[in-house]
């Protein structure tokens, strides 16, 4: 059973039987409107969006299956919400909320079901993204307050690294003053060589005095 493989990327419920997949579709002898409406039926959730398909025709019976690629689960929650990033601290600071009924739609976009499985997949990434589920709009008062809070651990964080920094010199002083103790010892072991260069020099005199009085 001879099998053939079409892939294309095409806009969430609009495919159409002309470029990409007509073309590619008419050789195989397939009934191209049915590829179509089977297409669009799959990806009718993902509107807006670019899906990538797969069509594979058998090649004898003229047979085929439709296969649907997503986006990623977090790419799918940003659109629904109208997200540019997820939160960069999740756990602390919200970015959304979703319904339960949205969460079924991203499973069933990403996965084709709605089942409790992928459900849980969806809450997931929702968690990890600072997305929550059914517990109402982000306010302003709750953005302040994270800001607030945001500042007073900088403001902390800052006034320690300042404390660190004022140690560190009277720490690094201390090896100057021990050297600064040292510097007497080296000026009294000096002495004793200066004195030994006079006694050298009063040598000659002397001896040039026995020998005038010779």
């Amino acid at each position: 059973m001879a099998k053939q493989t079409i892939e294309a990327m095409v806009e969430g419920g609009k495919a159409s039987a002309g470029p990409p997949l007509g073309p590619a579709l008419g050789p195989l002898k397939v009934n191209i409107p049915d590829v179509v409406a089977e297409i669009n039926e799959k990806t009718k959730d993902l509107a807006g969006m670019k899906v990538p398909v797969k069509v594979t025709v058998d090649t004898e019976t003229h047979k085929f299956e439709v296969e649907v690629g997503s986006p990623p689960v977090a790419a799918l929650v940003k659109k629904e919400l109208s997200l540019d990033k997820g939160s960069e601290e999740a756990g602390k600071k919200r970015v959304g909320d979703l319904t339960e009924e949205q969460v079924k739609k991203i499973a069933r976009q990403k996965f084709g079901s709605d089942s409790d499985a992928f459900l849980n997949q969806v809450k997931g990434t929702c968690r990890s993204m600072g997305v929550t589920i059914g517990e109402g709009a982000v306010t302003e008062e709750e953005i302040q307050r994270y800001e607030e809070e945001k500042r007073v651990e900088e403001e902390a964080k800052a006034a320690a690294e300042a404390a660190r920094v004022a140690e560190a010199p009277a720490e690094e002083a201390k090896p100057e003053e021990a050297k600064e103790e040292e510097k007497p010892e080296e000026a009294k072991e000096e002495k004793p060589e200066e004195k030994k260069e006079e006694v050298k020099e009063e040598k000659p005199k002397e001896e040039k005095k026995e020998k005038e009085k010779a």
